[in-house]
């Protein structure tokens, strides 16, 4: 595939420390998601023709071109640029699964989302909000607008102030239905701190912040909750018709509007080293993107 567009994600960082487990030894070319024109196909590809434009993982993505699975690709949007279709398969559909098959939020419910600034964050308040749900967002206070304009219901600065004591606040100490957990490090214990006793799941989809972790003997007597882990990559490996489904659900979400195209920030390819220390350093919003 000839690249138009590539996804930057905190798991580039983390590879780029060697923190990300099974992760590329060094040396390699960076970068896992982009978008852009198939200009070749392997034998026995079907699914995908020369000249479609597609959004994808395949590994060395910081480049002029790339090759991936076809089992890993989606049809650009009709209209959409390819920095806008970024995100589709990794961002939107872990929100969307994080959601709906892990979390089974209903309308009426209340989620936790941490990092609702960044790229998966945004399209979960999104997604949750159209699902009915309560959205409370962590993010720095510069970033709150950008969450509220999404629509967002509480903000807190988890900077700032104590989120287990904000979430209990907001719920009446009950506690919400789901968390998005993305963050890891002291997080995670404020995660299935706020999650509702017995019934409460925390969806786990990173480790930005470093390790966490709890015991058998917390689950049994401290935290009676659901923890439940998820990497989109995964699920489309072993779970293939699950993904399938996720990706039908998406196609209907920007038919109808909810998933509108990306509106990235986007770096030339030679800012490739600026844009993933902006990105490590919490100093950006949304998605980020690289031109070649």
């Amino acid at each position: 595939m000839k690249v138009g567009a590539a996804g930057v994600n905190f798991a580039d960082v983390m590879r780029a420390w060697g923190t990300y487990d099974g992760g590329p030894q060094v040396p390699y070319v960076a970068g896992f998601e982009a978008a852009g024109e198939v200009v070749a196909v392997g034998d026995g590809v079907t699914s995908v023709g020369v000249g479609a434009r597609v959004v994808g993982t395949g590994e060395g993505a910081f480049a002029e071109y790339v090759v991936m699975p076809a089992g890993s690709v989606a049809l650009v949007p009709a209209g959409w640029a390819d920095e806008q279709a970024l995100g589709l398969v990794l961002n939107w559909a872990t929100a969307l699964a994080a959601l709906r098959p892990l979390g089974r939020l209903s309308a009426g419910e209340t989620v936790l989302i941490h990092a609702a600034a960044g790229a998966v964050g945004q399209a979960a308040v999104r997604l949750a909000k159209h699902y009915g749900a309560t959205v409370i967002g962590t993010a720095s206070a510069e970033k709150h607008d950008v969450v509220r304009r999404l629509g967002a219901d509480h903000l807190i600065d988890y900077r700032t102030e104590d989120v287990t004591a904000e979430v209990l606040r907001i719920t009446g100490n009950r506690g919400v239905d789901v968390v998005l957990e993305s963050v890891g490090g002291t997080t995670f214990q404020q995660s299935v701190a706020v999650a509702k006793r017995v019934t409460g799941k925390v969806i786990v989809y990173g480790a930005a912040g470093g390790e966490a972790s709890i015991s058998n003997w917390e689950l049994n007597f401290k935290h009676q909750v659901h923890v439940i882990g998820l990497h989109i990559g995964v699920l489309g490996q072993h779970a293939p018709e699950l993904f399938a489904e996720l990706m039908d659900e998406l196609a209907k979400l920007i038919e109808a509007g909810v998933y509108p195209p990306g509106e990235p920030t986007v770096y030339d390819l030679a800012d490739g080293a600026k844009a993933l220390a902006e990105l490590e350093a919490r100093t950006t919003t949304g998605k980020l993107a690289l031109r070649p």
